[in-house]
C-alpha cells in the first residue's frame, strides 16, 4: 500500500492493514528463470471480466449488522481466508471493530447503520463461516500483543501437517508485528514476521514463533514482512512479502518471496529466500518488481497471476494484474485494469486478495477493503456508516491472451 502519503490516510486510530501500500506500482520486468517453470500449462492471462459478488458482500453486512451480540465482528480490514478440513472457512482480519450496530438513521440523521464511538477496537480478529454463512467470532483479539506498543496483524494462512508427513493437521497463520512509531510510520514500524499455530478443529492458538526478526535493520523502509499472500505447490509453500518503501528515495515497495517445505512454516531454519537467482538464507528484492505489500498471487492451471492496486492515482480505485510461469517470475504486465465499486466519494480501495477456496470454474473470488483517505474525523465517519470498513467482493474471470 504506500507510494503516496495521502494513500496512508486511514482512520484517526491507525485502523487496519496499511493503506500506505495501496499505490505501490507493480513495475515488472524480465527476471531470470529459476528453473521451476511450469511448462506447457503456463499461458499469458488477463482479466476478461468481473462482476460484483453481492452474496458474499451482503453476508458480511448481515453478520456485522446482527445486534444479538456485542462481542463479535462488526467491521475490519486486512481480509484473508483459509478453508479448514471440515469445510468451514476461517476469515482473518487486522484492526477490527466489535460492539453493537444500530439501525438507521445515524446520529447525524443519515440513512446509515452506525455504531457508538465507544465501540471496542481490537488489533485482530477471526470469524468462522460454515456453509456460506458467517456464524461466530473467535475471542478477540485472537493474537495477543507481543509487547507494549506492539501488535500483531494476521495475513495469509494455510492448513498443513503438524510436521512433515504427519497425518495431524493444524492451521498456520502468518503474522506481521508492528511497533508504534512516528511519521511516516503512523501505522506502525515493521518489526517481524511470525507464524502462529492453531489447533484443529477448535482453533486454539498453541504457539507463536518469530521466523524473521527485522528489528535490527536500522532503516525501517528496508524491513521486510512476509505473508501478504502464499501459494502452495509440489510440497512447498511460497510466501510473498514486501517492504514499506517509506524512504523519500523509494516511493514504492519491493517484492520478495520465500519458500518453506510443507509442514515447516513454523520453523525459522526451514525458510529460504529468493535472492534473484537462487534460494538462500537472506531475503533480497525480486529484481524489477515494485509493489505494495498488500498484493495477492494465485496459481491458475500452470500460470501465476498477481493482483495489486494500479500505479499512480489509479491506485486509489483500480486493480491490475500480472502473470508469470514460476513463483519468482519473470512477471509480465500490467494487463487489463478493473475498478470495483466504492461506496462514496473520499474513500479508496486497497488490499486486493484472492480467495482460492471460494473460487472455481475459471473464476476467482477477490476481496478488497475500503476506507477513508483522510485521518481527520475518519474514525467517527466509519462509526457513523458501518458499511465503510467492511470487505467487498468481486468475481474475476481470466482468459488467455494468446
Amino acid at each position: 500500500m504506500p507510494a503516496d502519503t495521502r494513500a496512508r490516510q486511514r482512520t484517526g486510530t491507525g485502523i487496519g492493514l496499511l493503506l500506505t501500500l495501496v499505490l505501490g506500482a507493480v513495475l515488472l520486468t524480465a527476471l531470470p528463470d529459476d528453473g521451476e517453470r511450469e511448462g506447457g500449462g503456463c499461458a499469458p492471462r488477463t482479466v476478461a471480466g468481473w462482476t460484483k459478488d453481492d452474496r458474499l458482500t451482503g453476508e458480511f453486512a448481515r453478520y456485522g449488522d446482527d445486534a444479538t451480540r456485542t462481542d463479535d465482528w462488526t467491521g475490519g480490514d486486512g481480509t484473508h481466508s483459509v478453508r479448514l478440513p471440515d469445510g468451514r472457512v476461517l476469515w482473518l482480519f487486522s484492526d477490527t471493530y466489535l460492539g453493537q450496530v444500530h439501525g438507521p438513521p445515524n446520529p447525524v440523521d443519515e440513512s446509515a447503520a452506525w455504531r457508538d464511538t465507544t465501540a471496542p477496537l481490537v488489533r485482530n480478529s477471526a470469524v468462522v463461516m460454515r456453509g456460506g454463512r458467517l456464524e461466530s467470532t473467535l475471542p478477540a483479539p485472537l493474537f495477543a500483543d507481543p509487547a507494549p506498543n506492539q501488535w500483531r496483524w494476521p495475513v495469509a494462512a494455510r492448513v498443513e501437517p503438524r510436521s512433515p508427513g504427519s497425518s495431524e493437521k493444524v492451521v498456520r497463520v502468518l503474522l506481521w508485528v508492528r511497533t508504534t512509531g512516528q511519521s511516516p510510520w503512523i501505522y506502525g514500524v515493521p518489526t517481524a514476521t511470525e507464524v502462529a499455530t492453531l489447533s484443529l478443529p477448535d482453533l486454539k492458538v498453541e504457539s507463536v514463533v518469530k521466523v524473521l526478526d527485522q528489528s535490527l535493520v536500522s532503516d525501517p523502509s528496508q524491513r521486510v514482512l512476509f505473508g501478504t499472500t502464499l501459494v502452495e505447490k509440489d510440497g512447498w509453500t511460497y510466501v510473498y512479502g514486501g517492504d514499506d518503501g517509506q524512504a523519500a528515495s523509494r516511493p514504492a515497495s519491493s517484492a520478495y518471496v520465500a519458500r518453506v517445505p510443507e509442514g515447516r512454516l513454523g520453523e525459522p531454519a526451514a525458510w529460504r529466500y529468493w535472492n534473484g537467482s537462487r534460494w538462500g538464507a537472506a531475503p533480497k528484492p525480486v529484481r524489477g518488481a515494485k509493489v505494495g505489500s498488500a498484493f495477492s498471487v494465485a496459481r491458475v492451471d500452470g500460470t501465476y497471476v498477481l493482483f495489486t492496486m494500479a500505479a499512480g492515482a489509479e491506485g486509489l480505485t483500480t486493480v491490475t494484474s500480472y502473470w508469470a510461469c514460476s513463483p519468482t517470475g519473470p512477471w509480465h504486465g500490467p494487463t487489463r485494469h478493473f475498478s470495483p465499486a466504492l461506496p462514496s466519494a473520499g474513500v479508496a480501495a486497497y488490499n486486493p486478495q484472492v480467495h482460492p477456496e471460494l473460487s472455481g470454474d475459471g473464476r476467482l473470488v477477490l476481496s478488497y477493503d475500503v476506507n477513508w483517505l483522510e485521518t481527520t474525523g475518519a474514525s467517527a465517519s466509519i462509526n457513523a456508516d458501518v458499511t465503510l470498513y467492511r470487505p467487498r467482493f468481486v468475481t474475476v474471470r481470466l482468459a488467455r491472451t494468446r
